[in-house]
């Protein structure tokens, strides 16, 4: 897919990632269950159980295709694809189709369905609708947004640890989407345990080696998505200090394990293609750590370049193979709109 040398969003491209998102948030199969099954009347088909999200794979990657087409409508006012995206969330942002998706994390076995990606996700979809024009979509989508934040409230005092890897389970990446659900609403607390929570896990992290980096199917950065996750929730100034201790040789290109892009061997197969993934998540946080920085601070062009490599390796790659084609757009308009 061709992109324009600096890399932004432009409408040709939200339209191609748009149809991409219309292509299979309503495709059924293949399908991955990521929940429990309490008992035989829990086995049904996708679309009978996520009455909403029962396409693009996994529910996950559901909810975040529809967060790209709410913000591919909020950000394109001429997007050729808007009537077909509206029609989308006509047909399945209703009130009782909403009501099945809580009903299912209200079953006992359901407590740590998709925690925490999926949380993160279905909040940053929240707080998207929340700015739409058509407000009526977030009032309907309001009783899960609801439901999910409550589960973060009740998980996090638990949480003692982060967890550090570069997939479904990272805690830094999900709390960072949060983030934008607290400030959409206003919500003074919850982006206060957040916050908190961010400082308690990460606040003590000192010059990190990234030695871990990447693994065979990371598709995101433990250590940019932290920084990342630091940036969006402490005060520039702290910030600025925090960052300069966690990754202290940025200026010099180290550590060198987060400055060259990903290999990807085989991208019909679901894990080693998780690899472009990790290349536009990386870009995504080396743009937006470069806005936290002074034009005249040194790590500025060391960052920008990174993620202009990192996005060259990956963005052609958004479409082609199911396997990422269900889900990597996504992380494109992350990294596009940094």
């Amino acid at each position: 897919m061709a992109m324009t040398q600096t890399h932004e969003l432009d409408l040709r491209t939200a339209e191609k990632f748009a149809r991409i998102a219309l292509s299979h948030v309503e495709r059924e199969y293949p399908h991955k269950p990521g929940f429990v099954f309490g008992s035989p009347n829990d086995v049904r088909s996708p679309r009978e159980t996520h009455p909403v999200f029962f396409g693009s794979y996994d529910w996950h990657s559901c909810v975040h295709g529809y967060w790209m087409l709410a913000r591919l409508l909020n950000r394109f006012a001429d997007l050729p694809a808007a009537p077909e995206i509206r029609g989308l969330f006509e047909r399945r942002l209703t009130s009782a189709a909403v009501a099945g998706e809580v009903a299912l994390f209200e079953r006992p076995e359901s407590r740590g369905f998709e925690r925490p990606y999926g949380w993160g996700w279905l909040l940053k979809l929240a707080a998207e609708l929340e700015i739409m024009e058509e407000r009526r979509f977030a009032d309907i989508l309001r009783p899960l947004s609801r439901l999910v934040a409550g589960r973060f409230r009740d998980f996090l005092p638990l949480a003692t640890y982060p967890v550090r890897v570069g997939t479904h389970f990272n805690t830094a990446f999900a709390i960072r989407l949060a983030a934008d659900y607290g400030e959409a609403i206003n919500d003074a607390a919850f982006l206060y345990l957040l916050r908190t929570t961010a400082l308690r896990w990460y606040g003590e992290d000192r010059d990190c080696p990234a030695w871990g980096e990447p693994s065979g199917d990371d598709f995101l950065s433990s250590a940019l998505t932290e920084a990342e996750c630091m940036r969006r929730l402490l005060p520039i100034e702290t910030f600025a200090d925090w960052f300069s201790r966690f990754l202290p040789r940025l200026a010099e290109g180290q550590p060198a394990t987060l400055f060259s892009p990903a290999s990807v061997s085989d991208r019909s197969d679901g894990k080693i293609a998780h690899l472009d993934g990790l290349n536009l998540s990386r870009a995504w946080c080396f743009r937006s750590l470069t806005g936290a920085l002074p034009l005249n601070d040194l790590r500025h062009s060391v960052l920008h370049a990174a993620a202009d490599r990192h996005l060259a390796v990956s963005l052609p790659h958004v479409a082609g193979d199911y396997m990422g084609e269900h889900w990597l757009a996504s992380f494109a308009i992350l990294a596009l709109e940094a």
